[in-house]
């Protein structure tokens, strides 16, 4: 398959002016999806550069790059410090994430990414790990899975909700999308597509630990970035953009509040924003990839 069929690569452009790619530098994709940012850095790279790319997915793999400049690693991005290390790559000069689902694993029902489709409630991106969304909504507590919907779904009704799959599931199967959605049919809130796509959001995150992996990759970034190596960073939602954003700004997941001890000195910062604001995309772009409309660039450098 085509890597433009596979994924379109999100503001790639822009990407490639912010990592300022030096020809014989050492560079990450943590995210190597259909591999279009990855052709782009490595269109960049002399003969002595290097690319290191990551990906867990299977499908990703077969869609590797045949190049003796690049190394695939078939693990998640939160490995990153260990591969880099197993390569002989300790320090780089940039790191690139694209958090989004390719559009591929969407496309493709099996997976079960997508309420478009019929498909087992599976949601995992790595097919090896043995947690999936069909047995965390069969075996989660009603309280963890209020929480979930709550904080990663952002779903307006979120204890509702957790009631219903808890009371309903004694009887009824949740094994695929549609036994899925027919069971919470009657609770939906609000546009239904919005509210399902929240709800499949929420356990996506739960089902491949995305948060804990994204702060497990910028802690790392932090130690194997060379100084004015540059992270560039694209999130997909608000919950994954402020933890990107505290994190180049102070080097914390959460912001200190005001009652700050000024007796002590404020831990050194480890990256100087070379973006302020986040890089949106634009309007062409957006009239050839929607799924850019919610994709947030930002960029730091290493002190």
């Amino acid at each position: 398959m085509e890597a433009s069929q596979y994924h379109l690569p999100v503001l790639l452009q822009e990407v490639i002016d912010n990592l300022q790619i030096r020809p014989d530098g050492t560079y990450v994709d943590a995210t190597f999806g259909g591999g279009g940012h990855s052709r782009a850095i490595l269109s960049q790279l002399g003969p002595n550069g290097r690319l290191l790319v990551f990906d867990q997915d299977e499908d990703a793999y077969r869609n590797r790059i045949e190049n003796e400049r690049v190394t695939f690693v078939q693990h998640n991005f939160r490995h990153l410090q260990r591969f880099l290390k197993l390569y002989k790559a300790t320090e780089v000069d940039g790191i690139l994430a694209d958090l989004g689902v390719s559009s591929y694993q969407f496309d493709t029902a099996e997976r079960g990414f997508s309420t478009r489709f019929e498909g087992n409630m599976d949601m995992r991106m790595d097919t090896r790990s043995p947690l999936t969304a069909s047995q965390v909504l069969q075996t989660y507590s009603e309280k963890a899975l209020h929480l979930l919907f709550q904080e990663y779904g952002e779903v307006t009704n979120a204890r509702t909700l957790a009631k219903t799959i808890v009371t309903q599931r004694k009887t009824h199967p949740l094994r695929t999308i549609s036994e899925f959605k027919s069971l919470i049919q009657p609770i939906v809130k609000g546009n239904p597509q919005k509210y399902l796509a929240q709800v499949f959001q929420a356990l996506r995150i739960v089902v491949n630990d995305e948060l804990g992996a994204l702060k497990e990759l910028l802690q790392q970034s932090a130690q194997v970035l060379k100084p004015g190596g540059r992270l560039a960073v694209i999130t997909f939602h608000s919950l994954e953009d402020r933890l990107v954003k505290n994190f180049m700004k102070t080097g914390q997941f959460e912001i200190q509040d005001s009652s700050y001890d000024f007796t002590t000195a404020p831990p050194p910062k480890t990256f100087q924003l070379i973006t302020k604001k986040p890089i949106t995309a634009g309007d062409a772009e957006l009239k050839q990839n929607t799924r850019a409309r919610s994709a947030k660039l930002r960029v730091a450098e290493k002190i």
